[in-house]
């Protein structure tokens, strides 16, 4: 395929951390794709881009909900002629609720878009990938994937598997020019907090770190494995590896009060 367009692709781009990886990427010259359900959302930011900066942007509205929705995406790239030479996994959602309190297709919606869609996405794009110079992956995780999460069991889990997925594949595609990298992000001034409600939960209260943080330093340190941002987290991170299982995940269900 003769590529008429070189961009980073986004998922999730239409608000929180996925809007703020488009404007930074943006004013660092690079043309994009933008991905998420909200077209209108994606068009308004797009043409805002455009306007500012000298770059090209497209936008596909995709549900990355549903089990084809990554083939889809990568064939309607195909039928465009972009060529990724950057992958943000950022669409993701967590919900607060017990497993049983929770409905059930809730949760299997989350791993199907915290995990399979991630998967499928990227074994898709990977291979174009190895061939552009400087490539680069960044699969947003949490800091939630670092030990269990009661009332928010599933979500906590799919981060996990996030964390481990994107450290394995850092160290299976590096001789390849591919850096890929684990965003490890705690408590954030975006919309996610709302759509898991969690707003009024002690973690949220205690404070946030602001979107342009956290994708400022995920952006400077995409060559590493894992990046967390804000030393809060880092040190809550690290104080959780010298704690019993137990604790953690003690704290983490009370965090979610």
């Amino acid at each position: 395929m003769e590529a008429s367009l070189r961009a980073v692709l986004v998922t999730g781009a239409s608000a929180g951390i996925g809007e703020e990886f488009a404007r930074q990427l943006a004013v660092a010259g690079h043309h994009l794709v933008l991905v998420a359900r909200r077209l209108d959302r994606l068009e308004t930011l797009a043409s805002e881009l455009k306007g500012r900066h000298n770059i090209q942007v497209e936008c596909i509205a995709s549900d990355l909900a549903k089990a084809n929705a990554a083939e889809q995406l990568v064939a309607e790239l195909e039928a465009r002629k972009v060529q990724v030479t950057g992958l943000i996994n950022n669409a993701g959602f967590g919900d607060r609720g017990s497993v049983q309190g929770l409905p059930l297709q809730r949760q299997l919606d989350m791993i199907q878009v915290n995990v399979a869609s991630l998967v499928d996405l990227t074994w898709r794009l990977l291979p174009g990938l190895k061939s552009v110079p400087n490539s680069f992956i960044i699969n947003v995780a949490s800091t939630a994937a670092f030990q269990a999460g009661p009332n928010m069991a599933v979500y906590y889990a799919s981060k996990a598997f996030v964390l481990s997925f994107s450290e394995a594949l850092h160290e299976e595609v590096k001789a390849d020019g591919v850096a890929v990298s684990a965003l490890c992000p705690g408590a954030t001034d975006s919309e996610f907090a709302s759509e898991a409600n969690m707003t009024d939960t002690v973690l949220f209260k205690a404070g946030t770190m602001s979107a342009e943080a956290v994708v400022r330093k995920a952006l400077d340190a995409r060559r590493r494995a894992i990046v967390i941002p804000g030393l809060k987290n880092l040190l809550m991170i690290w104080m959780g590896k010298f704690s019993p299982r137990l604790v953690t995940r003690r704290l983490a269900g009370w965090l979610q009060k």
